[in-house]
């Protein structure tokens, strides 16, 4: 009788979630296996003769040979390497631009970021306005947000007026990989600054008067309380941003004109789509592996498992 109702509750259950299920099937599933089933067939090609494009057919692994190893198809028959100027042949030189842009932006914001949270957790006059004015840089949407930056970084902007200098930012290789970095640490070190917040709020006032008591100085309060108490929001900011800095697309693509110095992967893919969507897939499949590879990183190696961390400190 028991298991007989156990088996009617999980019907019922099932029963519930089915409809989110479905839903999330149609809206996460078939995109993903129809990008993978594109993956593996050559893009379609144009008949001179009918003047229409064709299928070209199933084409196994040669677009992800494309990009990892910069093959590229011949008339003739056969693959050889990629020559410059072609998309293949600048798969790793935007990886690089990717991995350098996370890391420097994820490092500015997250140091910015403590930062401001810092400040803001003290109690003084004008601080809900201040918490309020932080808001606006991460509101205003990225591509207004490149607009404005770009702007300010013309060759007879802003900047230049100001430094009196005569830099071309968003056209030469390394002011404008800055210029980029800039834009987005402005944009999202708020964002940061508030989840670190949200951690120092948790952090009891009673474990500081007791370290004030036993004659902690500031920087020790810092290091030996602070720190480790906020080192699940830590995670969880540092976390989050890395996987958002990671498809970076916005700010690169509006502000430098898909400037070859600054192509991150998302901009090499949506240049790929213009001209086969089927290698733009393969390409995207890739982003998404090295994406996945970076979070397996950071929740499985560097420990940022908030949940566990959390156990941890209760237990100690």
């Amino acid at each position: 009788m028991k298991l007989r109702d156990e088996a009617r509750m999980s019907g019922r259950a099932w029963l519930f979630v089915a409809p989110v299920l479905i839903a999330l099937t149609v809206v996460i599933g078939y995109p993903v296996i129809r990008a993978l089933w594109m993956s593996f067939h050559f893009d379609d090609q144009l008949d001179e003769t009918t003047g229409r494009f064709v299928d070209s057919g199933q084409g196994t692994f040669y677009n992800y040979l494309h990009w990892l190893l910069g093959q590229c198809q011949v008339i003739t028959g056969g693959v050889t390497e990629c020559p410059t100027g072609n998309l293949g042949a600048e798969f790793w030189g935007a990886v690089g631009v990717t991995l350098f842009f996370a890391v420097v932006t994820v490092t500015l914001e997250v140091a910015i970021g403590l930062g401001m949270a810092m400040v803001m957790g003290k109690t003084f006059r004008g601080r809900a306005l201040l918490r309020a004015a932080v808001l606006i840089p991460w509101a205003i949407p990225t591509a207004v947000t490149a607009r404005l930056w770009e702007f300010m970084f013309q060759y007879d902007g802003i900047v230049n007026t100001v430094f009196g200098t005569e830099i071309l930012w968003t056209s030469d290789t390394w002011p404008a990989r800055f210029a980029v970095i800039a834009a987005d640490v402005w944009k999202t070190a708020p964002f940061v600054a508030l989840l670190l917040l949200a951690g120092l709020q948790i952090i009891p006032e009673d474990v500081y008067e007791a370290a004030r008591v036993d004659g902690a100085s500031a920087w020790q309060r810092f290091t030996q309380i602070t720190m480790p108490l906020l080192k699940p929001a830590l995670l969880v900011a540092v976390l989050f941003r890395s996987m958002d800095a990671l498809r970076m697309y916005d700010l690169p693509a509006i502000m430098t004109d898909n400037l070859p110095a600054t192509r991150t992967l998302s901009v090499l893919v949506v240049e790929q789509t213009r001209q086969g969507p089927n290698s733009a897939a393969a390409l995207s499949t890739i982003t998404f592996l090295l994406i996945f590879a970076a979070a397996f990183v950071l929740v499985k190696i560097l420990g940022a498992n908030a949940v566990r961390t959390q156990e941890e400190q209760r237990k100690a």
